[in-house]
């Protein structure tokens, strides 16, 4: 399916450092791409279910996401970035029955306002937007792989990963790893988060499914394994190794996907290459924090939503909701507030009183420089943003002290001395590093 529209990026002089991440597994903070200096840089990040508009939360997590690839092209990357859409899965089918509408016409409705907020925040879009539908043939040869290697059972029409098939499971969340999740943990997350740990009959409570039999009066397609429809874990498996290889840099998501989703997919994979050279799947991991409103966290079952599209269409200034989104470190849990968006709102205006100044000469020497190396190097320490902003307003502090003193309203000593050779770099930098127009 089509993407949205590439934001330009400046050219910024020299190169950044390879950007560096915390790997949720591990909890290492090690570079993001696995063979520095070589090769393309690899994300797969798990998209949206396009029953409803997005919203904050998941503005947040794409704007980390994005942050990484621009960090990437700075080094001097290229990058391959891949994201799905999960448009048919029973969230999709329950909202489009609900309402009396064709689940189709839903899917590419959210879609559409999904790539609209995308494009105002000026997020880079991906090398591929995959929907799930159109990747069924794919999906259908990954499971083909599963079966071929006896991880697959029937149950009641139905076919089911068997977690026992591969040795390695629980490398992403179970114990001895930092999410260090316990078997009574996975198996409440499972029941929570799409998974039917209580359905009798199945050889682990855990076990997953791949292939889902049609259900009277919903969409089905024709496979081995009969009349119907994948399951979502495979789906990502199956579109990530498809696009960029059994093996790649980051798999990207919420939080909430650590398990089972992430341990799942990363599971099928190692199944489905069993015996493929070197490592198989995501070589790191990052997951961003949820965000929360009132007191509880941001989720469209909950329906305390706050949508990006009607922030704008209530004339809402998408650069300020850019800068309230950046305001949080990307693993950070935290609460959207009118109050943090006042915040983006002013600093915003701050940054563009600064860049118009500096472009009048009045920028304290050295200091374009210096700020496009911090922001630099605090995007490299595990996407630091909210230290990057801070750089930034240590640079627009200065300028608002240099045309103070031009004013007459400060003495000359508060000042540094001007530089005019270059009034545009910290503009530049913050637009093509921080996504930022100002």
């Amino acid at each position: 399916m089509d993407s949205w529209r590439r934001p330009s990026l400046p050219q910024l002089p020299g190169r950044g450092p390879e950007p560096r991440l915390r790997d949720t597994a591990t909890g290492e903070i090690r570079p993001a791409a696995g063979d520095l200096g070589s090769g393309p840089a690899t994300i797969y990040a798990c998209g949206i279910t396009p029953y409803d508009a997005a919203h904050i939360g998941h503005a947040a997590t794409f704007t980390a996401w994005d942050l990484l690839v621009r960090a990437w092209l700075d080094a001097g990357r290229p990058v391959t970035y891949i994201q799905n859409v999960t448009d048919v899965d029973d969230p999709l089918l329950e909202r489009a029955e609900r309402d009396g509408e064709d689940w189709r016409d839903l899917a590419a409705r959210e879609i559409q306002l999904f790539r609209g907020d995308m494009e105002a925040l000026r997020l880079i879009p991906p090398a591929q937007l995959v929907g799930a539908v159109e990747a069924i043939p794919v999906i259908e040869r990954f499971a083909e792989r599963l079966a071929d290697r006896g991880a697959l059972y029937e149950l009641d029409g139905d076919t089911y990963f068997a977690r026992s098939a591969d040795p390695g499971f629980g490398a992403l969340a179970g114990p001895g790893t930092l999410p260090d999740l316990t078997l009574p943990q996975m198996l409440e997350l499972s029941a929570e988060r799409g998974g039917d740990p209580d359905r009798p009959g199945k050889k682990d409570p855990l076990d997953v499914v791949v292939w889902r039999a049609q259900r009277p009066g919903e969409p089905a397609w024709n496979s081995r394994f009969g009349r119907g429809r994948p399951g979502w874990h495979v789906e990502c498996a199956a579109i990530a190794t498809d696009h960029l290889g059994p093996a790649f840099d980051v798999q990207a998501g919420g939080y909430d996907l650590v398990f089972p989703h992430h341990e799942m997919s990363a599971s099928h994979t190692r199944v489905a290459f069993a015996g493929h050279p070197g490592h198989v799947f995501a070589r790191s991991y990052a997951h961003a924090g949820m965000v929360g409103l009132n007191g509880e966290k941001m989720s469209k079952s909950l329906g305390n939503l706050v949508f990006v599209s009607r922030l704008v269409a209530d004339g809402e200034d998408p650069m300020a909701v850019r800068l309230a989104l950046l305001a949080h470190h990307y693993r950070e849990d935290w609460e959207w507030t009118a109050g943090g968006l006042a915040e983006a709102r002013a600093r915003l205006a701050r940054w563009r009183s600064a860049a118009a100044v500096a472009r009048d000469g009045l920028a304290p020497h050295g200091s374009a420089a210096a700020t496009l190396a911090g922001i630099r190097a605090r995007l490299a320490d595990d996407l630091d943003a909210p230290g990057a902003l801070a750089v930034v307003d240590r640079w627009a502090a200065a300028i608002s002290s240099a045309e103070q003193v031009r004013a007459g309203s400060l003495p000359t000593g508060r000042a540094a001395p001007a530089d005019t050779a270059d009034g545009t770099l910290v503009r530049d930098a913050v637009d093509a590093l921080l996504g930022v127009a100002l």
